[in-house]
């Protein structure tokens, strides 16, 4: 009896094994992410650089400062410009002021000879003098205020300059644009940089993406928006199953890219999709494989349901 049970339990477990074997994801892919590669929008010498390959920075975070001494200067002699323009613009309206003080004087003298001409008690050699001193101080006053202008727009221009170079001292700090991990780093502190080298490599690793293939006879099973589940290993013949979301779908299908195992042939047409996982633990990488179960038709997971959603271990995968 005892042999008997024996053999029975070593037939079932090579029922369940074979079950087991016969239980394979949908879809193979490989993790990525969306990398960002910061760079210096202006040029000098690195008087500061705090990234580090593996280290994480915030968005918003100041990561280089790139020296400025030049563009500092500049920015002092043409507010010295604009301060001399500026004070250019007040002298030339005082004047303008008293021209036209003086001309409100002329035009009553002016009218005083003329009156006094029509009565015969003025000659018209003081009238024409009259009416010529007019004129000059009307042609003062324009010049005058032509040089106002003048004035004024050299201020203009002048202010212009001084929020270009206020601009360039603004991206002379480089900072950070998005929470993520540093990758690459490619300058030292202290060297010279010019305007857009790239400085370093930042992705968030918390918010990855599979990038999976299926054939044609799953496309039908995969939409936008859908629910899937995503397995890594986990160490120690154990895998970890990720929650993810289907966020896009190729509309033209290629051949099996080589590095990707599918269940179907390898010759056969597939179509890219790719998969939006969350990991705030940090735990996948980039180019780390994954797996993909997609929903069965009516909603139901083509795996067993019941395995727990967090890890499980790699033999105890259930059948159909």
């Amino acid at each position: 009896m005892k042999a008997r049970g024996r053999v029975a339990g070593l037939i079932a477990l090579a029922a369940l094994a074979a079950c087991k074997r016969g239980d394979k994801p949908d879809a193979y892919g490989n993790f990525k992410a969306t990398e960002v590669v910061v760079s210096s929008e202006t040029g000098g010498r690195l008087l500061r650089f705090s990234a580090r390959e593996g280290e994480r920075l915030a968005a918003g975070e100041e990561v280089a400062v790139v020296d400025t001494t030049a563009l500092v200067l500049q920015r002092e002699e043409i507010q010295r410009q604009e301060e001399a323009a500026t004070a250019r613009t007040g002298e030339a309206t005082a004047n303008l002021g008293v021209l036209r003080a003086r001309l409100e004087t002329a035009r009553r003298d002016y009218e005083r000879y003329r009156r006094l001409y029509n009565e015969h008690a003025a000659t018209a050699q003081q009238l024409d003098r009259a009416r010529g001193e007019v004129r000059v101080i009307e042609e003062q006053i324009a010049a005058g205020q032509a040089q106002i202008g003048s004035v004024g727009r050299e201020a203009q221009s002048t202010g212009a300059r001084v929020s270009s170079i206020q601009e360039q001292l603004r991206k002379s700090r480089v900072v950070n644009p998005i929470s993520g991990t540093v990758l690459a780093t490619y300058t030292e502190q202290g060297e010279f940089v010019p305007a857009g080298q790239p400085l370093y490599k930042v992705a968030d690793l918390t918010r990855m993406i599979l990038r999976a293939y299926v054939t044609g006879d799953q496309l039908p099973r995969v939409r936008i928006g859908q629910g899937v589940r995503v397995t890594v290993d986990a160490g120690d013949e154990q895998r970890r199953t990720i929650p993810g979301t289907v966020s896009w779908v190729s509309s033209q299908a290629e051949f099996t890219p080589t590095p990707v195992q599918t269940r179907e042939e390898r010759t056969g047409l597939v179509y890219a999709v790719e998969i939006q996982v969350s990991d705030p633990s940090g735990g996948l990488k980039i180019g780390m494989p994954g797996e993909v179960v997609f929903a069965a038709p009516g909603g139901a997971s083509k795996t067993n349901a019941a395995r727990p959603a967090d890890r499980a271990p790699i033999a105890s995968r259930g059948g159909r």
